[in-house]
């Protein structure tokens, strides 16, 4: 099957009522290049100009540090990445033979690595709510996952949420709705409830059919570790499996670690700005 390629322009313009002082913004706008995705062009530009460096974070995300000079009234950071993505609409996950069935154990080198990763919150409401969907004694581990994945929107209706942050489990459960971001947090920490290794994924989604559900958009996911696949994707928000329509820009512990677009500025809560973000994915043939 031949790769399908995306061109993305994704632009981020902050308006403050009066020139500031912009301090430092961290920008996570780069995929690594992964077994399923290849980076063919990317460029970076933003406005007032800045000096941008690059480094590695914890988790191996790329992350440029956006450093301005001078004060600005607006300002703008643009994205331009075209990518070419082998992800599978169908796949299928060579989990080894002994992690087939929940629960099963991790070996002492994953359990080690994976860290925090398995560490939940400890909240009774998300616990009894995860447990609720193991079938019995030895459940399949692929189906209880899928069936977690399609109990969130059983849980929590999708809406679009403006506010700043993450929504905890909890409250995702108790207000029974939540943003892309509040639906993959919900999962993971239930994964982590059930004893296995979760991680948060930034990036965008294409996916023409769901244009009432942030298509065309930045998106936010989850991936979970099982022995012999490696990460494998869970949509929550769309109840899909796999990584196909899916270009991920950075993983990380939490959704708060792995913000395409993070900075602040010196000014006064009068200051503050009005953003506007835009996402355009063109298929290219």
């Amino acid at each position: 099957m031949s790769p399908s390629t995306f061109e993305i322009v994704h632009q981020t313009i902050y308006r403050f009522t009066r020139p500031v002082a912009l301090h430092p913004h961290r920008l996570m706008l780069r995929p690594r290049d992964s077994h399923e995705l290849s980076v063919l062009e990317f460029q970076l530009t933003c406005s007032p100009p800045a000096d941008v460096t690059w480094s590695q974070d914890v988790f191996g995300n790329l992350c440029a540090v956006a450093s301005f000079q001078q004060a600005a009234e607006t300002l703008c950071i643009e994205s331009r990445l075209k990518v070419a993505s082998r992800a599978q609409p169908w796949p299928v996950f060579p989990i080894t033979p002994a992690a087939q069935t929940y629960p099963f154990a991790y070996d002492d080198d994953e359990a080690a690595d994976l860290g925090r990763l398995r560490l939940p919150n400890p909240d009774p409401d998300v616990a009894r709510w995860a447990h609720g969907f193991i079938a019995g004694p030895r459940t399949d581990t692929l189906a209880l996952l899928k069936d977690l994945n399609a109990g969130v929107l059983g849980a929590a209706v999708y809406r679009v949420r403006d506010e700043e942050g993450v929504q905890s489990a909890g409250e995702t459960l108790r207000l029974a709705s939540g943003s892309c971001r509040d639906l993959a947090a919900l999962f993971i920490e239930a994964v982590r409830q059930l004893g296995l290794g979760a991680r948060a994924v930034s990036g965008y989604l294409f996916d023409p059919d769901q244009i009432d559900r942030q298509a065309d958009t930045t998106h936010a996911w989850a991936e979970v570790y099982l022995p012999g696949a490696g990460w494998i994707t869970f949509d929550p928000t769309h109840n899909k499996i796999g990584a196909a329509g899916l270009i991920p820009l950075a993983v990380g512990r939490a959704n708060g670690q792995i913000m395409p677009v993070a900075g602040s500025f010196a000014g006064s809560a009068q200051d503050a700005p009005a953003m506007t973000v835009s996402v355009r994915i063109t298929p290219v043939a």
